[in-house]
């Protein structure tokens, strides 16, 4: 089905320009008729079930009525949440005017999006309700070191065979290393802290809202963090291993922002956000290294790296460099999280 087709169904028409930013699913700006975006129009890929706009719904109508700025979904003239697709399936949500970012270029964005990470929390805490969507098991860390080991095993016939056993043993004995614990409370969790997940006003001062929330469900907030700071704070991004440091100010102060705004922890949750930055740069890794292999889920940027499965293990010496920095950061990280400040020289 045709993006203007499906658009009929919400009895709108107008110019629809599309987004090339989104990894998943497919979006297009609804333009009215002054150019203005007034809606976003969405071909939802079918890893998420229709299931996850009943939550979407669930939610935004929680927030909204605690006062929270989001994007709400827009029913179609027949009072549907969705129009299903053999692709997937269709919806509208109302626009947000404002600008994204792609990376965290200075503390006080890191601090802005903390804190409003930290409004979605605490709006969230007393969420009477529960998720119906099916849950995707991405963060079940034990699971995904499983996979990678019976990828190694799986990789005698890879012209990459070497490097990606050489590497993915690396990435299982840092893991067996980790020191933390994964018996955590869940809560109401975003589920996906990349930065341009997260909706700021046009001069980049204030964070808005949250974006993109199929990913809504119950988390660890060490798992919900440790994931926004695996990204905020390595501005090398996933693709340079030899550029990759944990950035100590943008993790200062984000937890300076986020800590201004979030619900209460208990003592458990206070201890492990910051070994849970370890945690998930390790899981991606194992990702990433499972997949040099089985080439199921990650694209890959053939162009720079033809042979396939070589950007994934790009990708997870990438992010096994970004854990030892990450372990290594972990005094420090802890020292802020006790006393607000980082260590003199």
């Amino acid at each position: 089905m045709r993006a203007s087709t499906a658009l009929a169904a919400w009895g709108r028409k107008g110019d629809l320009e599309q987004l090339d930013n989104g990894l998943i699913n497919r979006t297009w700006l609804v333009l009215g008729p002054t150019g203005r975006p007034n809606a976003v129009l969405q071909l939802v890929n079918p890893i998420f079930s229709p299931l996850v706009n009943d939550d979407i719904d669930a939610i935004t109508g929680w927030l909204a009525a605690k006062g929270l700025l989001t994007p709400r979904l827009i029913p179609t003239t027949k009072g549907e949440r969705l129009v299903p697709d053999v692709s997937g399936h269709w919806r509208l949500l109302s626009f947000i005017p404002g600008r994204t970012f792609d990376t965290v270029s200075s503390p006080a964005l890191a601090h802005a999006a903390g804190a409003l990470v930290g409004r979605f929390h605490a709006a969230l805490a007393d969420w009477p309700g529960t998720f119906v969507a099916p849950r995707r098991s991405i963060h079940d860390t034990t699971a995904r070191m499983r996979d990678l080991r019976l990828a190694l095993d799986a990789a005698d016939a890879h012209p990459l065979s070497a490097p990606i056993r050489a590497l993915g043993q690396q990435i299982l004995d840092a893991w067996d290393q980790w020191q933390g614990t994964m018996d955590l409370p869940e809560r109401p969790c975003h589920g996906d802290l990349k930065i341009s997940n997260l909706r700021f006003d046009d001069a980049g001062r204030h964070a808005l809202c949250m974006l993109d929330l199929d990913t809504l469900g119950p988390l660890p907030f060490s798992v919900e963090l440790g994931d926004a700071w695996r990204s905020w704070c390595n501005p090398a991004g996933e693709s340079d291993p030899d550029r990759v440091r944990f950035d100590l100010d943008i993790f200062t102060a984000s937890l300076s922002g986020w800590l201004s705004t979030a619900p209460p922890l208990t003592a458990v949750e206070r201890d492990s956000l910051v070994p849970g930055i370890e945690r998930i740069c390790l899981e991606l890794a194992a990702r990433f290294a499972a997949d040099a292999v089985n080439n199921q889920y990650f694209l890959e940027d053939r162009l720079r790296w033809p042979q396939p499965g070589a950007h994934n293990l790009v990708r997870a010496h990438a992010q096994t460099c970004l854990a030892a920095h990450a372990r290594a950061a972990a005094p420090a990280c802890n020292n802020v999280l006790r006393t607000g400040s980082t260590p003199g020289p």
